[in-house]
């Protein structure tokens, strides 16, 4: 893991989950290693449903899609911590309009993920996926 992302983690934990932007820690496996990861991201949180967020594959503006977006598509699950709460969640990805809408709604918060978007016109569309809570 990135030093970056360890202090990033690092105060996460530190502050109870909170941070100057929706943050959330994704729990996910390595689709090739196996390995167990932990990826910081921001998250817009459903306007109605808190048992649902919105992750964005941005990788701030790179050519390729980030690793753990893949990972998270090919498990279709993985477990978050929000907050100080922790549990396991269920991966969708959204396509179409619903995806421009929550991208654009993200971009409309956050003018970063607007300049991503830019980057990356032609090269590849940053995904955006549904991270709904899983029930027992």
């Amino acid at each position: 893991m990135s030093d970056w992302n360890t202090q990033i983690i690092d105060e996460f934990r530190a502050n109870d989950g909170r941070a100057g932007a929706p943050m959330v820690l994704v729990h996910h496996r390595g689709r090739r290693t196996g390995r167990e990861l932990v990826s910081p991201m921001m998250y817009l949180p459903h306007e109605s449903d808190d048992d649902v967020i919105y992750v964005f594959a941005s990788k701030a503006g790179a050519p390729q899609h980030p690793d753990w977006y893949h990972n998270l598509v090919t498990a279709g699950h993985a477990a978050v911590e929000r907050g100080t709460q922790s549990y396991p969640v269920r991966v969708r990805e959204l396509t179409g309009d619903e995806r421009d809408r929550r991208y654009d709604e993200q971009a409309g918060h956050y003018p970063g993920f607007a300049e991503y978007a830019e980057k990356t016109a032609g090269i590849r569309t940053i995904p955006v996926l549904e991270l709904t809570r899983e029930t027992a």
